[in-house]
C-alpha cells in the first residue's frame, strides 16, 4: 500500500505555475481513480447544511487516508465530495472505506453519498488523461493538483452508474480518525467570500484556457493581500464550545459512546483556548504556531480539470474577474460558475496537533463551490441549446 508516486512528483510552490504542463506527471495506467459526492447537495445546502455537506465530502479522503498512515496518494477536495488516486493493487481496501463512509453518511448525517472506483486505463482508452502535479503549500503538506480531463470524465461515468460502489453492511463505520471541523466560520475581512469555477470547453483550446486561468491568478494577486486568502494571517480563530460538535461525533466516535466522544472534544477543545488565552504551550503544542500552520496549509485555490478557488475580495475585484469569464465564456472558452457569501467554513484532516502535516479544507460558507456548481451546469446546459 506504500506506492509513493505522487512524492516523486517535484514540488511547485507559485500557484501561477499551475498551467504549466511541465508540472504535471500522467498516472500510472495501473492505477484507479476514485470519485465520490453527495447526492441532492444542492437540496441539502437550501437547507442549511453546509457543515454536514462538506464533513460528507472530506470524509471520503480521511477514511482512505486512515487505512494507512505511510501511504501517499493524490487528492482533491469539492466541497460536497472528492476526487482521489490509488495504485489498483489498493482496490479492495479503498472499497472497503468508501462503502463504509456511504453508510455512516446515510445512517448518522442522512446524506445519501454515492462513489466509484474508475481504471486509469478505461480514462484513457476514452480519450482523456490523468496528469497530476504537486502543490508544495507548507512544508509538511502538498495538495495535488490534477488536469487531462480524467477526473472530470470519472466523475461523469460515476453519476451515470458506471463503476459504482455500493454502500457497505448497515452499521458499518469507516475510520474517520482526525476528521474534524472546530473552527469557527472565517468571516471576509476584504467584502466577499468568493467561491470559483471555471472550465474549460474542450480539449482543443488548452493555451486559450490557460491564458484565462492566468488573468484571474494575475487579477487576484494584484487586487487583493495574499492572492485572496480566505484564512487570516495569524489562523482561525478557536471556537467554544467545539462547532459543529454533534457532526464530529458522529463521524469519530467509532460505533463507541457518543456522549464520552462528545466530552473527550470538548475537553480536546478546551486545552489550545486556555493556552491561547494564558499565552501558554504544551509540550511541542503551541496553539498560536499551530493557526499559522493550518492558514499555511488551507487549500483555498486548486486545479481540478478545471480551477477552483474560495478566496476573500472586494466586489469590484468579483466584478473585474467576472468581466472576464464572461468574455472567455462568450468566446467559447470556457464555462465558469460562481457563489458569493460573507464567510468561508473549514473542515481538517489532523493525524496530529503536534505535527506540521494536518490538512485543511476551505468551502464557502453558504453552499460555495457546490452552488457555484449549479451556475455552472447552467452556463454548459444553455450552450448546448
Amino acid at each position: 500500500m506504500g506506492d509513493q508516486f505522487f512524492d516523486t512528483i517535484p514540488a511547485f510552490t507559485a500557484f501561477k505555475d499551475v498551467v504549466q504542463k511541465d508540472r504535471y506527471r500522467p498516472l500510472p495506467e495501473d492505477w484507479l481513480i476514485g470519485v465520490a459526492d453527495v447526492v441532492n447537495s444542492t437540496g441539502a445546502l437550501q437547507a442549511g447544511r453546509y457543515k454536514a455537506v462538506n464533513t460528507v465530502g472530506a470524509s471520503v479522503i480521511s477514511a482512505i487516508m486512515n487505512l494507512d498512515r505511510d501511504a501517499s496518494f493524490p487528492f482533491v477536495f469539492g466541497g460536497d465530495g472528492a476526487a482521489f488516486a490509488v495504485p489498483e493493487s489498493r482496490r479492495d481496501a479503498v472499497a472497503g472505506a468508501l462503502a463504509g463512509c456511504q453508510r455512516w453518511a446515510e445512517e448518522e448525517i442522512e446524506l445519501q453519498l454515492r462513489a466509484a472506483l474508475v481504471p486509469v486505463r478505461d480514462v484513457i482508452a476514452a480519450g482523456k488523461q490523468v496528469n497530476v502535479a504537486r502543490f508544495q503549500v507548507s512544508p509538511g503538506v502538498a495538495y495535488a493538483m490534477f488536469s487531462g480531463g480524467g477526473i472530470a470524465w470519472a466523475d461523469a461515468a460515476m453519476k451515470s452508474g458506471e463503476y459504482a460502489v455500493e454502500p457497505a453492511a448497515p452499521g458499518t463505520r469507516p475510520d474517520l480518525s482526525g476528521l474534524s471541523c472546530r473552527w469557527r466560520p472565517m468571516e471576509s475581512r476584504n467584502g466577499e467570500i468568493l467561491s470559483l469555477l471555471v472550465v474549460p470547453t474542450g480539449d482543443e483550446n488548452e493555451e486559450e484556457f490557460s491564458r484565462v486561468v492566468e488573468s484571474v491568478l494575475t487579477i487576484l494577486n494584484r487586487e487583493t493581500a495574499r492572492d485572496g486568502h480566505p484564512v487570516a494571517p495569524e489562523g482561525p480563530s478557536y471556537s467554544w464550545p467545539p462547532q459543529d460538535l454533534g457532526i464530529e461525533v458522529s463521524a469519530t466516535s467509532g460505533g463507541k459512546s457518543k456522549f464520552g466522544r462528545a466530552l473527550a472534544i470538548i475537553g480536546e477543545q478546551a486545552i489550545p483556548c486556555v493556552l491561547e488565552f494564558l499565552g501558554k504551550s504544551l509540550k511541542r503544542f503551541d496553539p498560536k504556531r499551530y493557526r499559522l500552520e493550518v492558514a499555511q496549509n488551507t487549500d483555498f485555490r486548486k486545479f481540478d480539470d478545471g480551477l477552483k478557488l474560495t478566496v476573500d475580495c472586494e466586489s469590484k475585484t468579483i466584478a473585474e474577474i467576472e468581466q472576464v469569464l464572461e468574455k472567455a465564456q462568450s468566446e467559447g472558452t470556457a464555462f465558469y460558475g460562481l457563489f458569493r457569501q460573507d464567510s468561508a467554513v473549514m473542515t481538517c484532516i489532523i493525524p496530529s496537533a503536534a505535527r506540521d502535516d494536518h490538512i485543511h479544507f476551505v468551502d464557502g460558507g453558504s453552499g460555495g463551490y457546490a452552488l457555484a456548481a449549479v451556475q455552472l451546469k447552467k452556463a454548459i446546459a444553455a450552450a448546448s441549446e
